[in-house]
């Protein structure tokens, strides 16, 4: 027992684990959409950071750092003023631009860097120091993501400035994995934080309103300025791209921060490297999970599936033939769209609520067919929906609570 605890599997068990809930969510376009009130900005510890010994009695952050540290990135992405307003006095801009810092590391030994897709949106010149250099290299853009808030960069420089970090596989992190975040929080450049992962399968809003599936929480301490930067498990491979943080209405970290995960990344920068952008599929709906409470309290025909509140007009599920609701009923302060279709199988597969919804249209791609069950009326009926191009954003009202509907 004593050799386990000395190991960072065991001083992972003793920092504790969190178990994610789940509730009533709404989805747009195949996506959830996020709730339009929340704050998910840009966690700060809660637990005993990461400090058991490596087997060679160096410290496991210590070691990590100097392994990967070289291959992360400092980014400073320059914005160009706002043009002057009719509106504005004696035609002044109204907004000067300015300097937004964030993090970013390298994939390979060919100079392309992956960050966050808010770090460099709208940026005119973006600037990248790698590692402990000084040195000061012009990054080009490969292309944006803002559904997954993931880009991709590329720098001209030499070999021996060029450290890929090793990408692992975010598919095999579980509750309680002792993590690493290597940043520039507040532009504090090549800091390092630890922590714990503290839940799986959260789902954050992207830039574009649409919703990051599987994201990866972690206490590891996050600050405005690691955007962008890794998230690296206790062999030192990065499982996540750290995005944003929950603040709970405060200025500082509450520990609660998200990392988009490596295999979400992966696939993205694929495309950008083929095609320079990204394809996403889209359903054109919105609609809450389905409970037991909530079958009982409206007297719904099914216990479990998808309510389908609304359609998006013109879009995949329209065209499919698929109903929204007509009658909105307030169920414990939430607003509920009923009389609509409800979603209870995709492909023959039973659908017991809407994050298995936005996985069946997250595997597929724009063309696709899906085979959607609906009960309507007390029957059943089969759906082919042929799945679109998701928007570049989302469109129309904002969900503004739980269960509520969006488009």
């Amino acid at each position: 027992m004593r050799r386990i605890l000395r190991t960072p599997f065991g001083s992972a068990l003793l920092g504790g684990a969190v178990v994610a809930a789940f509730g009533w969510i709404a989805i747009s376009a195949g996506w959830i959409q996020s709730q339009a009130g929340s704050t998910t900005t840009l966690g700060a510890p809660l637990t005993t950071p990461v400090s058991s010994k490596a087997g060679d009695g160096t410290n496991v952050v210590n070691r990590i750092y100097r392994r990967d540290g070289q291959g992360v990135a400092f980014i400073e992405a320059e914005h160009p003023a706002e043009e002057p307003s009719l509106f504005s006095p004696f035609g002044q801009p109204e907004g000067g631009g300015g300097t937004a810092t964030g993090s970013g590391f390298l994939i390979d030994s060919d100079g392309h860097i992956v960050t966050n897709s808010h770090v460099v949106e709208g940026a005119n010149r973006i600037e990248v120091k790698l590692g402990s250099s000084d040195t000061t290299y012009t990054a080009t853009i490969v292309g944006t993501d803002p559904t997954t808030d993931v880009a991709l960069l590329e720098v001209d420089a030499p070999a021996d400035e060029l450290h890929p970090l090793a990408l692992g596989d975010s598919s095999k992190v579980q509750v309680g994995d002792p993590v690493v975040a290597i940043g520039n929080p507040f532009g504090l450049d090549r800091t390092v934080t630890s922590g714990i992962v503290s839940a799986l399968q959260r789902q954050i809003q992207a830039p574009n309103g649409f919703s990051i599936s599987h994201v990866i929480q972690t206490d590891a301490a996050i600050n405005p300025g690691n955007s962008g930067g890794p998230l690296i498990d206790a062999s030192g491979s990065v499982i996540g791209i750290n995005s944003q943080i929950q603040t709970g209405g405060s200025n500082g970290n509450v520990g609660i921060g998200f990392a988009v995960p490596i295999n979400t990344a992966r696939d993205v920068v694929r495309q950008l490297q083929e095609h320079g952008e990204v394809k996403h599929a889209y359903l054109g709906i919105s609609g809450a999970t389905v409970t037991a409470d909530l079958a009982r309290a409206v007297n719904l025909p099914v216990k479990e599936g998808v309510l389908v509140q609304e359609v998006v007009k013109d879009g995949p599920a329209d065209d499919a033939g698929m109903k929204a609701g007509t009658t909105t009923a307030t169920i414990n302060g939430a607003n509920i769209v009923l009389g609509g279709d409800i979603i209870t199988e995709i492909d023959g597969k039973k659908i017991s609520g809407m994050d298995e919804v936005v996985n069946a249209v997250d595997a597929a791609s724009p063309g696709d067919k899906l085979k959607v069950t609906v009960m309507r009326g007390g029957s059943t009926k089969d759906l082919t929906v042929t799945l679109g191009d998701r928007p570049a954003s989302v469109q129309g009202s904002q969900s503004g609570s739980e269960g509520s509907p969006g488009r």
